[in-house]
């Protein structure tokens, strides 16, 4: 079964064609179709993990010639170790529990069965950038995930907010994949190849020069900046919420966002020959995660709330990823990336279960905003406690999965004062917004009557997944804990075994203060002994700058989207009127020109021919009367000439009056005879 790992993939891809082509109008079958492909694809990824816990994570790589050129190898193939059997883990049963979820959440959408269809290739291209072994495939992938999450986020396309959602995510993302694209340029050109162990050998052999090496890596980390929504292409990420909940689940927990920090952990080689890429990477993961934390602290939208802690908890990730990177360009070892990427693998089971518990709320009072809502867990069991779970795992609470994930990113930042403090505030305000959230929505008295007399709990086609997951956001972290000498570091971790050591004062210290953060919520929120009003109005700098998110998209839109579309109103009016102009007159001058020619054509040239033709009619219409055949007329004429002769030798006077004469004779006489042939022609011919 792993030598035929690249299968994968094409379970859900499978899916997507058949529902596309064949099953379409059968919704129920549609979706059948899809959850079938995606378990298939789940019990493979099984035997996969299976395989390789065999192999103790050793790696297995298996590949085609695509590309062949002096200067250039691209391949196709796979790459299998520990961290790519984790992530194809996390993808299945994720979109697993997504695509059951959705069977309740889009029961009565007209589009249901193109829903599905778009899920499973969302999910094919997650899968398939797992799997591959060189950067040419995972860009292509990369960019299949971009194609698939505009798809999805603009579902409901018929409303602007989720269309303008959707290009916005795609526009941002493609900001970030320009940067990747120079990256992948500089690799070629200085490697010749994209395989990552060939790159990674390069790499480590000083075959790139220190500064290039630095260039490559921000640049190829610019498409982890777009895709995993890191400072200061996080903005698409919060409007992706008006996409459907399940979708939002899947973006958030597994696929798109995750893409971002498994390129990071994957080409950790390469980002890890320079100090200073690493150091850019973990200041953005810092930067976002302190930034984002501080928006979700007032947010009332239920799903922004989870989006901007998303956004947190990917910088939290992408912080430990790049320190672990300049210790090691330093010489040292730190836990840095196997804390990366343990919270990457427990971050995707409670925040899934998170988004699907916000559209099981969504679901039953039909409103986003929490201060519409209140009470519910009376109403709500199931979803009250699976949410209440993984708030208290994403908090860091012992002994939940995100208390040992969160912990490692803590031990990461040893060695580094500022972004430890900075760590422990941003795990402080983390614990701090989800319990707010908890409070506003599941506890007190209900806010808006009406809602909460017609709130229900979910049906059990989505509360099932809520419950599996929920199972994940409390045991799935075990398998990192740092007493387990051959458990999720070592398996991930295949080159230098590192086993992280406990280290208890940092877990009481965080532990203190996430408990800290859980306890201010439950004063302002639940005991209302704190004024939350008052605090905002103490605050009242602050907590505009949070509300307003920073003012980051006010920024962008008077920086650089309204100069941009003053410029381009410029080309417009430039294109219109003076280019177009320019056109139009050439045309206009052409047309005219040709107007003149026609009628010189017409009125002198053929005029002039014609007029020679009516002068020769004429004149042989004139003369056709003198040639009468009769020799009297003749030698009348001829004497009429001999006297004219004799009258102009004698006199020109005489010679013109008889001149005249003449012309009004044979004028009269032409006249006769054509008077007379008339009215020959109009006798009756009486003969015979």
């Amino acid at each position: 079964m792993l030598e035929h790992a690249y299968f994968i993939p094409f379970y859900p891809l499978i899916a997507f064609l058949v529902i596309i082509f064949f099953t379409r109008w059968k919704e129920k079958l549609s979706a059948g179709i899809a959850i079938s492909m995606i378990l298939l694809a789940f019990v493979h990824s099984v035997f996969v993990l299976i395989a390789m816990l065999g192999r103790h994570g050793h790696p297995l790589e298996l590949s085609m010639p695509f590309i062949e050129h002096p200067a250039l190898k691209l391949e196709l193939g796979m790459w299998i170790d520990g961290l790519t059997a984790v992530m194809l883990m996390v993808v299945t049963i994720v979109s697993a529990c997504v695509h059951i979820y959705s069977l309740g959440y889009m029961h009565n959408d007209p589009r249901w069965s193109r829903y599905f269809s778009y899920l499973c290739l969302f999910t094919f291209s997650m899968l398939g950038l797992v799997i591959a072994n060189n950067f040419f495939m995972i860009f292509i992938f990369w960019e299949l995930v971009g194609l698939t999450s505009y798809l999805l986020i603009g579902f409901w396309f018929e409303k602007k907010s989720a269309s303008d959602a959707g290009k916005k995510a795609f526009i941002t993302t493609r900001i970030g994949d320009l940067g990747f694209i120079v990256g992948l340029l500089i690799l070629t050109f200085y490697v010749g190849t994209l395989n990552y162990q060939e790159v990674f050998a390069k790499v480590q052999s000083g075959a790139i020069s220190g500064g290039l090496l630095a260039a490559a890596g921000i640049f190829i980390f610019c498409g982890a900046v777009g895709k995993s929504a890191q400072f200061p292409l996080h903005v698409w990420l919060p409007d992706a919420m008006e996409g459907p909940t399940p979708v939002s689940a899947l973006i958030h927990a597994a696929t798109m966002v995750a893409a971002g920090v498994y390129l990071v952990a994957r080409g950790m080689t390469l980002f890890a020959g320079s100090a200073t890429a690493s150091m850019v990477i973990a200041s953005i993961g810092l930067i976002t995660s302190f930034m984002a934390a501080t928006i979700a602290l007032t947010q009332n939208d239920i799903k922004r709330v989870l989006a901007y802690s998303t956004v947190s908890q990917l910088g939290y990730m992408i912080m430990a990823l790049g320190l672990y990177g300049v210790d090691l360009a330093h010489g040292h070892h730190t836990a840095g990336y196997v804390a990366g990427t343990f919270h990457l693998m427990t971050h995707a089971f409670f925040k899934a279960l998170l988004f699907l518990g916000a559209g099981s709320v969504i679901h039953a009072v039909h409103t986003n905003d929490i201060n519409f809502m209140g009470g519910l867990s009376r109403k709500m069991k199931t979803t009250t406690i699976t949410f209440f779970i993984a708030s208290l795992s994403i908090a860091g609470i012992f002994p939940l999965s995100g208390f040992w994930s969160k912990d490692e990113i803590v031990a990461s930042t040893t060695g580094h004062p500022f972004f430890m403090v900075v760590t422990l505030l941003i795990a402080f305000m983390t614990a701090f917004y989800m319990f707010r959230l908890c409070f506003l929505t599941f506890t007190g008295e209900p806010r808006d009557k009406e809602r909460f007399d017609h709130a229900h709990e979910s049906p059990k086609t989505m509360t099932g997944p809520l419950t599996v997951l929920a199972f994940l956001a409390i045991f799935a972290g075990w398998v990192g804990l740092p007493w387990l000498h051959h458990g999720f570091s070592s398996f991930v971790y295949h080159d230098v075994v590192h086993h992280a050591g406990p280290n208890y004062v940092l877990m009481i210290v965080s532990t203190i203060v996430a408990v800290s953060g859980i306890g201010l919520a439950y004063a302002v929120y639940y005991k209302k002994a704190i004024s939350a009003d008052a605090l905002a109005d103490r605050f009242k700098l602050l907590y505009k700058i949070s509300f307003n998110k920073w003012y980051i998209d006010e920024i962008y839109d008077a920086v650089i989207i309204k100069p941009l579309l003053g410029f381009t109103k410029v080309l417009w009016w430039f294109d219109a009127n003076i280019i177009d102009g320019l056109v139009n007159l050439m045309g206009w001058l052409t047309v005219k020109w040709a107007d003149l020619k026609m009628w010189f054509d017409k009125y002198i040239i053929d005029g002039i021919v014609n007029g020679l033709g009516y002068i020769c009619m004429a004149g042989s219409w004139a003369v056709k009367f003198m040639q009468s055949g009769s020799l009297q007329f003749y030698a009348l004429m001829v004497m009429a000439a001999a006297i004219g002769i004799m009258l102009y030798r004698v006199t020109s006077i005489g010679f013109y009056f008889y001149l005249i004469g003449l012309v009004i004779v044979a004028l009269l006489s032409v006249l006769v005879k054509m008077t007379r042939s008339d009215r020959v022609d109009a006798e009756p011919n009486i003969e015979g």
